[in-house]
């Protein structure tokens, strides 16, 4: 034990393998003044009793970076610092019991194709050649993950503690912090019950205290724990130390080899709640809560089906030991955007060992250079707001969340529990309408709306689902008439002040210094000169701009403007989400409904696009903007949430005789695609450049104006493009894409699927990809067309036709009119 200083550059809270990685990833950056404080001992919270599998393969190419990383840094860790980490590279089976699962698994492969992991499809009998105490007449088939691990918590905390030691971290243990310290909005230090401890920088890796700690500092960490089980049996025949992992989805199970026997866990589809995070128990060292066999019981059940041999064999202990789980079963990591230099690595929903390595080094990195180094949008903490902190709904959505480890990860699959949550004023209007509602960002929004009589509901398939003609006829309505969406999740800031043209200057790519009454499309980078935001910009005043972003990165938007205003910049950030309701008016008789209740003239030389004032609309005074995300005339209505009823009312019932419906976001998605519209958090990301994206012409590189990541933007421009975004369209109508699946160039994995939906103007399916050249060189348009394509899906594989253009209307002649 050390003893505790008065003062370090960073504090960090929690010694578990988060903690302790992040102190050694902080010291391998070069900063040694980092003091570690752990309550207790070195992993004993979640830690100690965590499985300790290390599966490679994530639904996403950045997460499966992040582990990736992880295994190299385990293997090599032991050599460095002279503390073996049980690292075992054993390899992984994970078994499909049904088609759905099958398709599941070779969409798996696809993707690991496509980052470059070895995986290998099986037969039932191959993989009981690599797992010969299964029993395997009900499979369907399996895929092999050779890169799969396991590693030892404990003896890897120690490892990555020793190693940041030796390079100057200081690590007190039996020390618990009651406060952290703020000054104005910015940490300052730490209290604990040794004494103050003064720091610049504080970092919150308190496991399932985290919350408890993040309300310290005024910051919201929303997550709540879980029972999670596991038994470890006796030794038996046919077990043996090399014995792979194995993984049995369907029944939410999953096997490792431990001193001759087996550890049996899983995720169960309905979990078990433990206290709320105000009600943890201190201490809670090392401890573990009472055995339920009765709740495992449906865990041990589909053991004993898949490993016979287990009913004869005897349990020598069962672990029942809490874990934190987040709202979307995706990990925190981050700066809060609360309290400047407060920093989150928590709610690993049992990842934690698997994802250690690469997420301490990213969040170090983030520490160190003040922007993250890679998309990390799926696990920022700025995803979430202070109203996903309210504990009753943190407590019924981790019953679910648990479970979705091992569930089918269908498309557009949505949560259940804790709904509905956010509603529009619209909501119940269009409840009666038979929408079909999803959830972004807590907001309900209307998926779809099913016919009368129909129940509005998602039958989840890989094929053509049942809601697809539902959508094909809002979409085809969009294309021939006018539709009405409710699109009030958009995310709406007002940055307003002396200086809100210079700082909005800084922060976007195009040129924001137009008149009052004008929108302007363009995107938000990094210094990297990669997207953190893509959205519109409205100049209302001389001093005031409206900002209008995805439902998703409401804080994440606010926080990125806020952190990266020039200095001295007068200008404030004001969040109007929710004081407006937003109505789009799309299709070619747009213009004739919404003039039937103005007087305002919209012809297109008095309105033209990209125009945004406040008309009359009924008896309302709405704000009005000539713009589209779905390639047809039309305007988005931002309307004071009081009136939004009102104008919903009048907008039908005038139109009416116009063939006017309400329409969903699965019907916006298709239509955009079919124009290629982008999306954050799909197509533009951390990781993509304008280079990349295909979108120089929002960027102002033909004048002088600096913006944030223009440098960076100029050099992808010289060097070219490594990845290229594409438009395609399917060969075969009866094919269904979702998007991740992956691209073939000339039958060489190229490329992946970023959106997919079937559209309904060219009748079949479209997308946007990312393509590239597997031998590393640029890729510009000459390459791209000198290639054949097709696409991955399950275990077909289909022709597609990609062009650097959107398959409809490319010369944008149905948005000018």
């Amino acid at each position: 034990m050390s003893e505790l200083p008065s003062r370090a550059q960073v504090v960090i809270i929690g010694g578990g393998v988060i903690g302790t990685s992040v102190a050694y990833h902080l010291t391998r950056l070069g900063w040694s003044d980092v003091l570690l404080v752990e309550q207790g001992r070195l992993s004993s919270g979640t830690t100690w009793h965590a499985a300790g599998l290390v599966g490679q393969l994530r639904a996403s190419e950045s997460g499966t970076r992040l582990v990736q990383y992880s295994t190299q840094l385990y293997a090599e860790l032991e050599a460095e610092v002279g503390l073996s980490t049980g690292y075992k590279r054993c390899g992984g089976v994970t078994v499909a019991r049904t088609a759905d699962r099958m398709t599941q698994l070779r969409r798996t492969a696809a993707s690991a194709d496509a980052y470059g992991l070895e995986c290998t499809l099986l037969t039932p009998s191959e993989a009981a050649e690599r797992w010969p105490v299964m029993q395997v007449d009900d499979l369907v088939g399996a895929i092999w993950l050779p890169g799969d691990a396991t590693a030892n918590p404990t003896d890897l905390t120690q490892a990555l503690a020793k190693g940041a030691r030796r390079r100057g971290a200081r690590i007190v243990e039996k020390t618990r912090v009651l406060d952290v310290l703020v000054d104005g909005s910015s940490v300052t230090g730490v209290r604990t019950d040794a004494g103050d401890v003064e720091a610049e920088i504080v970092v919150n890796c308190a496991g399932q205290w985290a919350k408890q700690v993040g309300a310290m500092a005024g910051v919201t960490v929303p997550l709540h724990s879980a029972e999670h089980f596991y038994v470890v049996t006796e030794p038996f025949d046919g077990v043996r130390p090399d014995l792979p992992i194995l993984r049995d989805p369907d029944g939410y199970t999953y096997f490792k080899e431990e001193v001759g026997g087996l550890v049996v866990g899983g995720f169960e589809p309905e979990a078990k709640p433990w206290v709320g995070p105000d009600q943890i128990p201190y201490p809670f060292e090392f401890q573990l809560l009472e055995e339920d066999w009765e709740h495992f019981s449906v865990l041990m059940e589909s053991a004993i089906h898949r490993i016979p041999v287990l009913k004869e064999t005897g349990v020598r202990k069962f672990y029942n030991g809490p874990e934190s789980f987040t709202p979307d079963n995706q990990f925190i990591l981050g700066p809060a955007p609360e309290t400047r230099n407060f920093y989150v690595g928590a709610g690993f929903n049992s990842v934690g060992i698997a994802t250690a390595g690469g997420a301490g080094r990213a969040l170090a990195e983030w520490i160190v250079n003040g922007e993250a180094t890679t998309d990390l949008t799926a696990v920022d903490i700025r995803r979430f707001a202070r109203f996903n902190g309210n504990n009753r709904w943190l407590h019924d959505r981790v019953a679910e969340v648990l479970g979705l480890h091992y569930e089918i990860p269908w498309p557009n699959r949505e949560m259940r529990t804790a709904r509905p949550f956010r509603r529009s004023p619209l909501y119940h209007v269009l409840e009666r309408a038979n929408a079909g509602f999803g959830s972004k960002m807590g907001w309900e929004r209307a998926n779809f709306f099913a016919p009368p009589g129909t129940a509005p509901e998602i039958e989840y398939t890989w094929a053509k689902p049942n809601w697809l003609p539902w959508v094909v006829a809002e979409h085809t309505n969009t294309r021939d008439n006018v539709t009405v969406f409710d699109q009030t999740s958009f995310s709406k800031y007002l940055v307003v002040g002396p200086d809100a043209e210079r700082g909005l200057q800084w922060l976007c790519t195009a040129d924001v210094a137009v008149p009052p009454g004008r929108t302007v499309y363009t995107g938000m980078l990094n210094a990297r000169g990669t997207y953190e935001s893509d959205v519109t910009v409205t100049r209302v005043g001389a001093t005031e701009y409206l900002v209008v972003s995805s439902a998703a990165t409401t804080e994440r938007d606010q926080d990125h403007i806020r952190r990266n205003l020039p200095s001295g910049c007068s200008a404030t950030v004001v969040d109007l989400t929710s004081s407006y309701a937003v109505l789009g008016v799309m299709g070619p008789r747009s213009r004739e409904l919404l003039s039937r209740l103005t007087g305002a003239d919209l012809a297109h030389e008095a309105f033209p696009f990209g125009t945004s004032r406040e008309i009359d609309l009924g008896y309302a005074t709405v704000r009005a903007t000539r713009i589209t995300y779905v390639g047809e005339l039309g305007w988005e209505l931002y309307v004071p949430t009081e009136f939004a009823v009102g104008v919903h009312e009048a907008l039908l019932s005038a139109g009416d005789d116009l063939g006017v419906v309400n329409g969903g976001y699965y019907t916006i998605d298709s239509l955009r695609l079919e124009k290629g519209y982008r999306a954050f958090g799909r197509e533009l990301t951390p990781d993509y450049t304008p280079v990349d994206a295909g979108l120089l012409f929002a960027c102002k590189l033909k004048t002088d104006i600096p913006f944030l990541g223009r440098g960076a933007v100029e050099q992808a421009r010289a060097a070219g493009a490594r990845r290229k975004l594409v438009s395609f369209v399917v060969d075969d109508p009866e094919a269904m894409l979702w998007g991740g699946e992956l691209v073939l160039r000339d039958g060489v994995a190229a490329g992946q699927v970023t959106s997919a939906a079937w559209g309904a103007t060219v009748g079949a399916g479209v997308g946007l990809a990312y393509v590239w050249d597997p031998t590393g060189g640029p890729v510009d348009a000459d390459w791209v067309r000198a290639g054949t394509y097709e696409v991955a899906i399950g275990s077909d594989v289909r022709g597609i036709s990609v062009s650097l253009r959107p398959p409809v209307d490319p010369e944008g002649f149905r948005i000018k009119s």
